[in-house]
């Protein structure tokens, strides 16, 4: 799983420098999980994301934000708690959603946000 900092954000997400409106930059559907190290339930998520990123791959791409390195990237989605997970399908617009959600969760939210057709 790839660490995005905000360099490789703005080709491969959303540059939100050049884009007032939302516009997905990626090849492929993502998943980014919002974390930070010291945070207990970012650890129990790293696993399941781990987990999903081989059975999605060529399909989706996760990437990893850690919010006490790349704080402006933080900001710019208002992440106030953590985990933090935003879902950005190819086409329509990013879901936001908090906490360390279970593995069929997000099994479930993949199927339905990223890969539908």
């Amino acid at each position: 799983m790839e660490h995005l900092t905000k360099e490789t954000f703005l080709t491969k997400v959303f540059n939100y420098e050049q884009n007032k409106d939302w516009k997905f930059e990626g090849e492929l559907p993502c998943l980014i999980d919002f974390y930070a190290d010291w945070c207990q339930p970012c650890k129990m998520v790293a696993p399941i994301l781990e987990e999903l990123s081989k059975e999605f791959a060529g399909k989706i791409n996760i990437y990893k934000i850690d919010t006490e390195d790349q704080t402006e990237l933080a900001a710019a989605f208002g992440i106030r708690s953590i985990p933090s997970l935003l879902f950005c399908p190819k086409d329509g617009q990013p879901q936001m959603a908090m906490g360390a959600l279970p593995v069929e969760s997000m099994r479930q939210a993949i199927n339905d946000v990223l890969l539908k057709n």
